[in-house]
């Protein structure tokens, strides 16, 4: 997760945005952290849905296979 120091600045940085005083770096570093924010965010959903299990009515796992298998491709890496 970003730091809430980060989070600040991106809102910051939108807001100039959108009140028309962005300047050419400030652009630079907006699109920085918003890659490092995405990057951040795609790792932790990515993680997350490698570690679901999928149980039916009747108990049984149906974890589609393309799940387990990047789970199981994790752990051997």
């Amino acid at each position: 997760m970003l730091s809430k120091d980060k989070m600040d600045r991106i809102n910051e940085l939108s807001k100039k945005k959108k009140a028309g005083t962005l300047t050419e770096a400030e652009a630079k570093e907006q699109t920085q952290l918003r890659k490092e924010y995405l990057d951040t965010f795609r790792s932790t959903m990515r993680d997350t849905i490698e570690n679901v299990k999928v149980i039916d009515p009747e108990g049984n796992d149906v974890t589609p296979e393309k799940v387990k298998e990047a789970k199981k491709n994790k752990f051997l890496n």
